[in-house]
């Protein structure tokens, strides 16, 4: 008996769980947090349905908080064997799951104190998890390398390859054998994209006879990323015209990084004007110095460049801020400026100060960088709703809204369909299973699929058990 059941990421995007269940073994890949609408989110991520004493195995595909930032609940239901991560994934989880159990403490802190000041329409908010969860979950960890075989549990060994999503990011390569059966499936995590700035490309393992993939943009193509950087400069110049702000919600990990690498190339060329540049998250300064620790990770020109003196994360202008104060300061200016802060689906973290402070003045301009799921204020945002709540208050949204999806660390449709043909020509893929999307994005994938001559694609909802 060899099956899969699907936990999380199931016709949606976030809360990634899949667990591979044999007559011997059981093991989860990857543990993500629900994300979206407050109360939604919170439910599911509190019904936490996997019993960790039951676990052999955790595979951890990358370090973004919807695969990773789940893993101190399972700690915290029991679970105490390892976590499976490429070396730069181990290394990021650290600043990136306290920092979670920060921000979760933080707007529990928040929302109590506006209920004390008379917004009896909150309800109070538990953290879901606090620092010495996080600390028991990161002494679980196990670094394996890109390409090293490992067994994991009975009958199940695990290979990583590099799938080029954000810095670590791996295709997780599971070899099951139990009662006579043998499938070796590739778990792509979040597949990236050819050609981007200081990753590698993705790999492609050989011999794959199931793969289940990400499904993201398995509706849309990107646009070429020099013609992001380039409509980038454009926005900046205009609002910089107006006298107005540029705010940019964005991941901390990666997405932060690829956006001032190309802002550096942009201030080099002398293409935006010299403007201060805030990166207000102390996270993102963290993730920003391991980067700097794992060059194995980096394409050539990326590689050559951390290298020489001339950093691709340094630039005359920029400022990395972390205090609080400094913060405030920021916020509360009316000078042109470019701010960067976390969170990228703006439900969390500074961004939500910064985007209260200056989306109700038409200058200044919001710019959508990465992937908003649906419920979050960053789909709000993309949906240019007329007002969006923050902090429970609603407010007027006239700042412009210009999203560039170019940016996207996330394979489009074209590219998961070249990775499936890729796998196909190097060994025998005969299932295909579409995870890590939203329903429209995944139908569409799935005609395309067909076309292509897959006959065996599915699309498993939340609960549904895949036997292989």
């Amino acid at each position: 008996m060899i099956e899969l059941e699907f936990i999380g990421a199931a016709k949606t995007v976030t809360g990634s769980k899949h667990l591979i269940r044999t007559s011997r073994a059981s093991v989860l890949l990857d543990c993500g947090l629900f994300q979206g609408h407050r109360k939604e989110a919170d439910e599911k991520n509190r019904n936490f349905s996997i019993d960790g004493k039951q676990l052999d195995a955790i595979v951890l595909s990358h370090a973004h908080i919807d695969h990773s930032g789940a893993l101190p609940c399972i700690f915290k239901n029991g679970y105490r064997g390892p976590i499976y991560a490429t070396p730069a994934t181990r290394d990021l989880c650290s600043p990136m799951l306290m920092d979670t159990a920060w921000i979760m403490k933080g707007d529990a802190e928040h929302i109590q104190k506006l209920i004390s000041r008379g917004a009896k329409h909150l309800d109070p908010v538990e953290p879901l998890y606090g620092e010495r969860d996080v600390a028991g979950t990161l002494s679980q960890f196990i670094g394996i390398p890109y390409h090293r075989k490992q067994t994991i549990a009975p009958g199940i060994s695990l290979s990583f390859f590099d799938a080029g999503h954000v810095l670590g990011s791996a295709i997780s390569v599971i070899d099951v054998e139990d009662d006579g059966q043998k499938v070796r499936l590739a778990f792509t995590g979040d597949l990236g994209r050819k050609h981007l700035p200081i990753l590698r490309d993705p790999e492609i393992p050989d011999g794959i006879s199931c793969l289940l993939t990400e499904s993201t943009y398995g509706d849309r193509l990107h646009a070429p990323i020099e013609l992001t950087i380039e409509a980038l400069a454009e926005v900046i110049n205009r609002t910089g015209k107006k006298g107005g702000k540029i705010v940019i919600p964005s991941f901390a990990l990666e997405r932060a990084q690829e956006i001032i690498y190309a802002l550096k190339k942009l201030h080099d060329q002398k293409r935006i004007p010299s403007i201060p540049v805030y990166i207000d998250s102390p996270l993102t300064v963290k993730l920003t110095d391991v980067f700097k620790l794992h060059p194995e990770c980096y394409d050539t020109e990326a590689f050559a460049l951390l290298h020489s003196e001339n950093s691709p994360f340094e630039f005359p202008g920029l400022k990395y801020i972390s205090s609080v104060e400094d913060s405030k300061k920021i916020s509360s200016s009316t000078e042109p400026s470019i701010v960067i802060s976390a969170s990228g689906m703006c439900e969390g973290g500074r961004i939500l100060h910064h985007l209260a402070a200056t989306i109700g003045d038409a200058r200044n301009t919001v710019i959508i960088v990465g992937y908003q799921a649906e419920h979050t204020l960053g789909r709000r945002l993309v949906e240019k709703r007329p007002e969006v709540k923050i902090y429970g208050v609603m407010r007027r949204l006239e700042a412009e809204v210009v999203v560039l999806n170019g940016f996207s660390g996330h394979a489009d449709q074209n590219g998961l369909l070249r990775f499936a043909d890729a796998l196909r020509s190097k060994g025998h893929l005969e299932k295909v299973i579409l995870v890590h999307g939203e329903p429209k994005s995944q139908e569409t994938l799935k005609t395309k699929l067909s076309d292509h001559g897959f006959q065996s694609v599915d699309i498993p909802g939340p609960g549904d058990v895949i036997k292989l």
